[in-house]
């Protein structure tokens, strides 16, 4: 299977062109590619194909082989492949995903894509759509919720962008034990669907660092829905304006609300790391 392995901000995927490669189950070889050991190395699989109703269509597979709906570094990168290897001349796309399509505007410096603009759409907050599901619970929004997780009390908010988000805002985000703490809430019983979760330090109103536990992937260096739904979590909680430059543990995004369009526009790179061709294991 030829593959181009990529990342934006550090989340790291391996692309396949499925116009040229026929997988017959993505699920079983994404998880064996993402083995950092054993495998290629990255947080998932991302394979490129035909679409019946935009320019090219987004698969998108974690490293425990469950298939998510969107992935906006992801999504990214899907872009920079297709226009650097011809598949398009257009600096303007559009992406069928789980989630939508999606309309991406290209940056090209020297014949190459460098950096991407993602129209990521509407964000959602009604709970059965996120989904979340509190007991008891009748608003219309989960903003600054008081939940308990392994004991200690946290306030979420909790954000959809095709896939769900609860954000809590922290003072530092350094010293949290992802590892111990991010499954507790990807499992809780109150996300149906699990949940990705962001934990939030606002520097300004302009600024702020994150860090991301995902669900089927665990703690990547950048999530682009995680920071779509941080920024409006920023935004329904009062600590930032509409437009915020977010620090990831993979580099930065700069994402912005459109009031009027109800959309939030993200930006950020997207890199090549190299190409080449792995056996794919039969099954027995």
């Amino acid at each position: 299977m030829k593959f181009t392995k990529m990342h934006g901000c550090g989340n790291d995927y391996v692309y396949v062109n499925g116009f040229e490669e026929k997988i017959e189950d993505p699920g079983e070889v994404s998880k064996f590619v993402s083995d950092r050991h054993f495998g290629i190395g990255s947080d998932g699989l991302i394979m490129i194909c035909p679409s019946d109703v935009a320019d090219f269509k987004m698969r998108m597979f974690n490293l425990d082989g469950s298939e998510g709906k969107m992935c906006g570094n992801g999504i990214r990168c899907v872009s920079k492949y297709v226009y650097d290897h011809g598949m398009t001349d257009k600096k303007r796309i559009t992406v069928e995903t789980l989630a939508g399509i999606k309309t991406l505007d290209l940056t090209v410096t020297d014949g190459k894509v460098t950096e991407v603009t993602v129209d990521m759409g509407a964000p959602i907050i009604e709970p059965a759509k996120v989904p979340v599901r509190i007991p008891g619970f009748a608003g219309d929004k989960i903003v600054d919720y008081p939940i308990t997780v392994d004991g200690k009390e946290y306030r979420i908010t909790c954000v959809s962008m095709g896939n769900p988000h609860a954000v809590i805002f922290v003072d530092d985000v350094k010293s949290l034990d992802l590892e111990k703490i991010g499954p507790s809430f990807e499992h809780n019983e109150i996300f149906p669907e699990g949940v990705n979760t962001e934990f939030i330090h606002v520097i300004s109103d302009t600024e702020i660092d994150m860090r991301v536990w995902e669900r089927g992937s665990g703690e990547t260096l950048a999530c682009g829905t995680g920071s779509c739904a941080s920024l409006f979590a920023c935004i329904l909680n009062g600590f930032t304006k509409d437009e915020v430059r977010i620090h990831l543990l993979g580099g930065d995004l700069l994402d912005r609300y459109d009031r009027e369009q109800n959309t939030i526009f993200m930006t950020g790179p997207a890199t090549t790391v190299f190409e080449g061709e792995i056996e794919i294991p039969k099954k027995n």
